[in-house]
């Protein structure tokens, strides 16, 4: 009751320091000015919580991916953060008033919401108070990344969450930095290659299946790029791809890689790659047990997976693959 009461007298202080007012938001942002006034928001709030900045924005990323992966779910609430909490949740389950903001109320209704910039209501358009509700019970648990964890696992009740926001805080810890969303090709500019929208194509091993991704046909060798800052996720031997890697970049996307000759000497599980970064060679390995190779022509398959929470879904890489080559192109011409 004391810390709580602590915590109550001195969140007043700190409603003048958050300067991103309701007008403000309403004006338009560059993207170098979002970053900059969340990374003011995830510093005021570390001092609140006696959270890492970094484990706070990776919160925040993670909760953004999800209101991305299901808009229709998960409607946008604030303007600078991607928490989105359930109104129920919020005001309590039992609430009359699903849009109540009286702390009081939604406390004696046992919901969720607080109070974060001092103004004596919980409201869930404020990214303050959105942001607050989710890192406090967090925060309770202390804030070394063990005891983080065991904080995000009892608000999230989900392991995939929490690795998420794990390999999110270990991006943003390395780089020091928020706007980490710069991609690559993932086959050097200027090599010989060839590539079309194979995306629903069928398959000719391995049953009844189709294509879940783009064929990179390049020689044998080729240097086979990161397309992104990520985690590597996965490393190893797929009877279908052969040898493959698997990165996971701070969209929750998870970049595969298939069919290489090899991977370079200090790729590892856990390791942070970036944008550009050779990650392995273009082989034709798969197909069979550890080992096989050439019973295709070499190229590199390229497949990106979204994640939903509990689950991943393909999607078609060919856009961003001609995305990412345009930009490239445009980059080395200057």
């Amino acid at each position: 009751m004391f810390v709580v009461l602590i915590v109550i007298l001195l969140l007043p202080a700190y409603a003048y320091t958050f300067p991103y007012a309701a007008a403000e938001n309403k004006q338009q942002r560059s993207t170098e000015e979002i970053f900059e006034a969340r990374l003011e928001l995830y510093n005021n709030l570390s001092v609140m919580t006696g959270l890492p900045w970094q484990w706070i924005a990776a919160i925040d990323q993670y909760e953004r991916t999800m209101t991305k992966a299901k808009p229709k779910l998960r409607p946008k609430l604030g303007e600078l953060t991607g928490i989105y909490i359930d109104e129920h949740r919020w005001a309590g389950q039992l609430n009359p008033d699903p849009k109540d903001e009286e702390v009081f109320s939604i406390e004696f209704f046992q919901g969720i919401g607080l109070d974060g910039d001092g103004d004596g209501l919980a409201s869930r358009s404020n990214d303050v108070d959105l942001l607050y509700t989710v890192l406090f019970p967090v925060s309770q648990y202390g804030n070394t990344s063990e005891d983080i964890a065991i904080g995000l696992w009892e608000y999230y009740q989900n392991p995939r969450a929490v690795q998420r926001i794990q390999q999110f805080h270990q991006l943003y810890e390395h780089y020091d930095e928020l706007n980490l969303f710069k991609h690559a090709f993932p086959l050097p500019i200027g090599n010989t290659y060839a590539y079309k929208d194979t995306w629903g194509d069928r398959r000719g091993w391995g049953g009844r299946r189709i294509h879940e991704g783009t064929d990179l046909f390049a020689s044998h060798g080729t240097p086979v790029r990161s397309t992104c800052y990520g985690v590597i996720e996965i490393k190893g031997w797929n009877r279908y791809g052969g040898w493959r890697v698997g990165i996971r970049d701070l969209n929750s996307h998870y970049h595969y890689y298939a069919h290489l000759s090899g991977f370079t000497k200090e790729l590892a599980i856990g390791q942070i790659v970036e944008p550009g970064q050779v990650i392995g060679w273009v082989g034709s390995s798969g197909y069979g047990k550890p080992g096989t190779s050439g019973k295709f022509p070499p190229h590199l398959h390229y497949g990106i997976y979204s994640d939903r929470g509990l689950i991943e879904w393909a999607f078609d890489p060919y856009p961003s693959l001609k995305h990412w080559e345009n930009e490239e192109r445009r980059r080395l011409r200057k």
